[in-house]
């Protein structure tokens, strides 16, 4: 089997001059470094303190697992013939939180809207969803089923 390794740093950037002091004494911001590339803004979800204007690891995950969706997906039609113009994809996902304030996501839903060339591509375009959820790496790796519901149509 073959390994792939990757890194990154997460440095959270909130403390107000008290650390940790008290729960309202501090922000949930924090940063997303990965060697040569852009620096992520992050925080919580603002039901849990967090700052709505930078992304949190609720949507970082639901943005993975329909990054990960997609790339699968386009490689395959590639592969096939299917040629795609655009893929927009509106994902959802539900979380679950617990009475002790834990919690964990019970589903998530792509969304996948595919434009393809020519109509004889619609029908191979949909049902290549299921070879990309077969084979996303993201997918396979989280314990809670992730749906797609496909649109393919051509201009």
């Amino acid at each position: 089997m073959k390994e792939h390794h990757y890194k990154a740093t997460i440095q959270w950037t909130g403390n107000k001059g008290t650390g940790t002091s008290g729960y309202r004494n501090y922000e949930r911001s924090h940063t997303i470094s990965i060697e040569n590339k852009a620096i992520i803004e992050g925080s919580s979800d603002p039901a849990f303190r967090g700052d709505q204007t930078k992304y949190n690891p609720e949507e970082m995950l639901l943005a993975s697992l329909s990054s990960c969706h997609m790339l699968w997906y386009l490689h395959f039609c590639s592969e096939e013939g299917i040629i795609v113009t655009e893929y927009i994809d509106h994902a959802t996902g539900i979380m679950a939180e617990k009475e002790n304030g834990s919690g964990y996501f019970k589903e998530v839903t792509l969304h996948p809207i595919v434009i393809v060339t020519e109509e004889s591509m619609v029908k191979k375009a949909n049902e290549l969803h299921h070879k990309a959820s077969e084979f996303c790496f993201i997918a396979n790796s989280v314990n809670f089923p992730v749906k797609h519901i496909p649109t393919a149509a051509t201009i």
